[in-house]
């Protein structure tokens, strides 16, 4: 009667640790896909570098930032404000970049609206 419960823990012990690795094997897999995502949005966001735009996030207030991109590097970016204030940004956390959007004179619109 013991025998079969150590083959039972045996098998039980097996399986915990299958488990485990097929767990981390997904854990590399996820990341490598984020990785390749963020190196897509870092080349994107490079074509707005200079260029006032709106910046479309998950966890910013409202859900938007507005500046000047100055700066794209390794996962993030820098924004320089209308105040001068400078903000650093996630790039997994990015899901949209937008040129401000402009009247037919080139001026700035007042209302945007998505």
């Amino acid at each position: 009667m013991s025998s079969y419960y150590g083959v039972f823990v045996l098998l039980l012990l097996f399986l915990l640790l299958l488990g485990r690795k097929q767990k981390a094997l997904a854990a590399v897999h996820h990341m490598q896909k984020r990785k390749k995502e963020t190196l897509s949005m870092e080349e994107l966001a490079k074509r707005f570098l200079d260029k006032e735009c709106i910046i479309y996030t998950l966890t910013s207030n409202g859900g938007d930032l507005q500046g000047t991109i100055k700066e794209v590097s390794q996962g993030g970016m820098l924004i320089v404000d209308a105040q001068g204030q400078q903000q650093a940004v996630n790039l997994e956390y990015v899901t949209r970049i937008r040129e401000f959007p402009r009247n037919k004179k080139g001026k700035k619109k007042s209302l945007v609206l998505d």
